[in-house]
């Protein structure tokens, strides 16, 4: 399997970056920042079209995606609500015509204050939002609308935000059928629909409720299901319902599409982290980047950088060290930045609040450090443009 280009796609805090290489990954370049310094909380390509999203915003500008249709050369924004700098553009003329401002108005007015995920599900562009939204794009991201199903889901009174508050995290797709999708909410957990967003179903419950023992923390297991603070959710390529997430209090593991879910944390240095990743062919192959604990920190354990990675579905897992820090390593990797690429071997890259990416292009055995001080970086994901088997 060959690709034209492999680009890494980071969102950080201060706008979004392109990291690009050749078919054979290497001579990395750096470009950016694009989208006016937005914070950029998600990124995701169109491997046919090479178009890529960012969706982003804040208090300060609202909320809204980005699109460039030309590999980062130029970007449009459907900006979807206000922000504070509508507020004193509203009010100060001269400021407004500084920037250029109008007073259209916005199609979701100050509902919500960032997009945190994008995801494709056929020619569905899907964006979730903070505080809990799904949005809906059937236009390449131009125009949005709400997915009703989700919002008004019967549970929706009874969400609780995490630290980073409601969140809408992960947009997790099925290739083979459009109308499935998954999604995490910190702190509400995992969602299911069947039927292109009309119905959906919560899928939280524990595999074995009565091996798993209470802890004291608000997100761990109880009540016979996961701790609610699902950090990240992916599907195992090639396999209709296995999935993987990383929790606020473990990795779990379901082999039903998420009705339940088994605890595979054992062998892990620790219970916390954020992200999870799945081997784009193997669904046995699974890396994660464990974290000492909310309460520690949230850096390395023994501030020594380590991948984690499993063969066997979370049985057992070693400690890929290779080319990371091992001393005085301080950095957390949030739980969108982690990313894969989809060649032979398969490469594995991450972004760190510190502002580094590393790559590895052996599947996790060795890694190297392909750039460096970027602002905090909130998400990486992969673009193979072109890709041929």
């Amino acid at each position: 399997m060959a690709s034209a280009t492999t680009t890494v796609l980071v969102g950080t805090t201060k706008g979004a970056f392109l990291i690009s290489a050749g078919p054979d990954r290497s001579g990395w370049t750096v470009s950016g920042p694009f989208c006016d310094g937005w914070p950029i909380n998600h990124m995701i390509g169109d491997p046919a079209s090479g178009r890529i999203w960012a969706g982003g915003g804040g208090d300060w500008h609202g909320a809204g995606v980005w699109r460039s249709d030309d590999a980062g050369a130029s970007w449009s924004l459907s900006k979807l609500t206000t922000g504070k700098l509508d507020e004193w553009a509203s009010n100060d003329p001269d400021f407004a015509a500084m920037i250029g401002w109008t007073d259209a108005p916005l199609p979701f007015g100050d509902r919500f204050a960032q997009i945190w995920s994008l995801g494709l599900s056929g020619d569905t562009l899907y964006a979730g939002t903070k505080p809990a939204n799904l949005l809906a794009s059937r236009d390449k991201g131009e125009t949005w609308t709400l997915v009703q199903g989700l919002n008004d889901h019967p549970s929706a009174g009874s969400w609780s935000p995490g630290a980073a508050g409601l969140v809408l995290h992960s947009i997790v797709a099925d290739p083979a059928d459009a109308d499935r999708l998954w999604i995490g909410i910190s702190a509400a957990g995992v969602f299911a629909t069947e039927d292109g967003g009309k119905t959906w179903e919560r899928r939280n419950r524990l595999s074995n409720a009565e091996a798993c023992a209470v802890h004291d923390h608000p997100a761990a297991p109880r009540d016979g299901e996961v701790g609610h603070c699902v950090h990240n959710i992916m599907r195992a390529p090639g396999s209709d319902d296995v999935l993987y997430q990383q929790n606020h209090h473990g990795v779990w593991r379901s082999a039903d599409g998420g009705r339940s879910w088994e605890d595979i944390t054992s062998g892990l240095p620790s219970t916390f982290g954020f992200p999870i990743r799945v081997h784009p062919r193997d669904p046995q192959v699974i890396w994660t980047l464990p974290l000492n604990g909310d309460r520690d920190g949230r850096f390395p354990p023994d501030a020594a950088a380590a991948v984690w990675k499993s063969e066997d579905g979370g049985k057992s897992w070693s400690a890929k060290r290779r080319g990371l820090p091992q001393t005085a390593c301080f950095f957390t990797v949030l739980r969108q930045a982690m990313a894969g690429d989809a060649q032979t071997p398969a490469g594995i890259y991450f972004g760190t609040n510190s502002g580094s990416v590393f790559a590895s292009l052996d599947e996790g055995e060795t890694w190297t450090e392909i750039a460096e001080h970027l602002p905090t970086i909130l998400a990486v994901e992969i673009l193979e443009h072109g890709l041929t088997a």
